[in-house]
């Protein structure tokens, strides 16, 4: 299908893309990648009248080691998060995640900051930033703010940017030597996975799921159960506590809640969890 027309600026810096933001209100929305936008625009589930296109900006695409911190800019390809030997080294379950994403094409013009900021809870990424604990930093009209993962995410596609402020930071902390694990299932590759799992062993064990809800969701039981001391298995069997699963032509909630046990066992027994 035919997007709706729309009219088009590109904007010189983040101070400009948020005068825009402001301009324009509720009828303009950020470009980058597209992946995530365009599709909703061809199929008129979005139809904004101003897209902002911050896709040549290019101080906003970097991978670097901060401290205890890995900071990403937001505009950063999917493929250069998963060949960055900083994130190799500091925080692999992000680059390995990264590889996973769509096909060739989708990860060689999709963004991380797109990405998290449609909030889709079927996508890999947020899980990652959720199992690792990430901080996102936005700009708008009133400065800039961060915000963490875990209360950024707060309704189907909607999350806790402003429609007047653009996200231009993840800030992972490092996990060196943590084990991890990502596991999807799917019925065929490069397919949104039915349900998907990444995990991070340690001092600070964390599990972000995969289209288990209507957001991006933390398995919190079962981060709970491993900080109590329980092993991989007896952990896993609370993979499903407390959430609500969609029910699709791909699988049951019945059918999901027994997945993700499944799938929640086999990354914590990968990551090297108790």
């Amino acid at each position: 299908m035919i997007p709706a027309a729309f009219d088009y600026r590109r904007a010189q810096s983040v101070d400009e893309a948020v005068g825009l933001l402001t301009e324009h209100g509720e009828d303009a929305k950020l470009l980058a990648g597209g992946h995530s936008l365009l599709p909703l625009m061809k199929l008129r589930l979005a139809a904004p009248s101003v897209l902002v296109d911050i896709g040549r900006l290019s101080d906003l695409s970097y991978v670097r080691a901060n401290g205890d911190t890995v900071a990403i800019g937001a505009l950063t390809r999917h493929r250069d998060l998963e060949i960055s030997s900083v994130l190799h080294e500091h925080v692999p379950l992000l680059a390995h995640v990264a590889g996973q994403v769509g096909d060739p094409q989708v990860r060689h013009r999709g963004t991380i900051g797109g990405s998290l900021a449609h909030g889709d809870p079927a996508s890999d990424l947020p899980a990652a930033c959720l199992a690792l604990g990430a901080t996102f930093t936005m700009v708008g009209p009133q400065g800039e703010r961060e915000i963490e993962a875990a209360d950024f995410f707060q309704g189907f596609l909607e999350t806790a940017l402003g429609p007047d402020e653009v996200l231009t930071e993840i800030r992972v902390p490092k996990a060196d030597g943590a084990g991890w694990s990502f596991q999807k299932f799917n019925r065929r590759a490069q397919d949104w996975a039915i349900v998907g799992v990444a995990a991070v062993a340690g001092s600070r064990p964390g599990i972000g799921l995969v289209n288990m809800g209507s957001v991006p969701l933390r398995a919190t039981a079962v981060e709970a159960a491993l900080a109590a001391g329980a092993s991989a298995s007896e952990a896993a069997a609370h993979a499903a506590d407390g959430l609500d699963p969609p029910e699709d032509l791909n699988a049951s909630p019945e059918y999901r809640r027994h997945l993700v046990r499944v799938l929640v066992r086999r990354a914590l027994e990968e990551a090297g969890a108790a």
